[in-house]
């Protein structure tokens, strides 16, 4: 979808609105003065497609869901009645106070989007959040300290929050990633992503690797999604096997293939063999060196459920990436 095609959509659903509110003083009489509605504001929005988007702030009590929609620059219906009288006048798509998402397709709904560089700003993550609202994210993904940050920015979006554990090496002690997990959930993590204890797992030492996600998946509850990442690129093939297997032995969520800070990152061989290990009941995170929409299709096509990339919004638009990043 081109910017022109985002803002005659954004721009339609504010002229519609603005005819809504003004039948709100005077009552509709009847299926014909929709119609003519409708009309009056594509004819208006036709005559501007180059007019600059402008955010339609539902009216609200809640000053911090107002605060939030003029952060996002998201355009609303503002409540059922609103929605039901703009889909009888013939709209096919609404756009809500939760943001809108470009990506029709639905390939949004499978990314994380993501944010774990160190030098990170507060202005970082606050565009990483217009970003996830505006084109519907499945989660951001941020080092724990931004947590709090991305709930309160996030709240009543649809965006989950996703955080890191024993990142990025997966040395720490079981008892501290557990530790981690929990705080992580209680400042508002809805989802957390964890490196197993690679050198266990390498030394064979099955029995710390599996209790070492377990604990996790304790120490959060059933409510919050555990991925566990493998660090892939650092294994052979039959620790792949045993790591994926370990993870769902334990009951984890998701295995996930790497946290982009090893010197690999995803492959459709390697999705495709946790796939076939983890069986259709545990999902599989493709995460590292992912910049395309190709890429994507690829490693779903693998068998991942869910996707890791900090290019995701040049993803869902289906731009070139810039070959840097997560």
């Amino acid at each position: 979808m081109t910017a022109d095609q985002e803002d005659l959509i954004d721009l339609i659903t504010r002229k519609v609105m603005e005819e809504l509110s003004r039948q709100d003083a005077t009552p509709a009489e009847g299926a014909e003065e929709k119609t003519a509605a409708v009309d009056r504001a594509a004819s208006g929005a036709a005559d501007s497609q180059a007019a600059r988007r402008s955010p339609v702030v539902p009216e609200s009590d809640d000053s911090e869901t107002q605060e939030r929609l003029r952060l996002f620059n998201i355009s609303g219906a503002r409540g059922p009645e609103e929605t039901r009288a703009l889909a009888e006048a013939g709209a096919s798509r609404v756009v809500t106070t939760v943001g809108y998402c470009p990506a029709s397709d639905g390939l949004a709904s499978l990314i994380d989007h993501t944010l774990l560089k160190p030098d990170a700003t507060r202005d970082d993550i606050e565009q990483l959040c217009r970003e996830a609202a505006q084109f519907c994210f499945a989660s951001v993904c941020v080092n724990p300290n931004w947590v709090p940050v991305c709930r309160d920015l996030l709240r009543n979006t649809g965006v989950k929050v996703c955080t890191v554990i024993g990142f990025p090496f997966g040395a720490h002690l079981p008892d501290v990633k557990a530790y981690e997990a929990r705080r992580a959930v209680e400042q508002g993590a809805e989802e957390v992503d964890m490196v197993i204890n690679i050198g266990a797992l390498k030394s064979k030492d099955y029995a710390l690797v599996e209790a070492d996600i377990r604990g996790v998946v304790r120490a959060v509850g059933k409510e919050t999604v555990v991925k566990v990442i493998l660090e892939t690129s650092l294994l052979t093939r039959d620790e792949k096997i045993m790591g994926s297997t370990l993870a769902k032995a334990a009951g984890a969520d998701y295995v996930k293939t790497s946290t982009g800070f090893a010197g690999g990152g995803a492959t459709v061989e390697d999705v495709r063999l946790m796939r076939e290990t983890v069986g259709p009941d545990v999902g599989v995170k493709a995460s590292g060196g992912i910049r395309t929409k190709q890429d994507v299709e690829a490693m779903v096509a693998a068998g991942a459920t869910r996707i890791g990339a900090s290019a995701g919004v040049k993803i869902v638009r289906g731009e070139a990436a810039d070959g840097k990043g997560y």
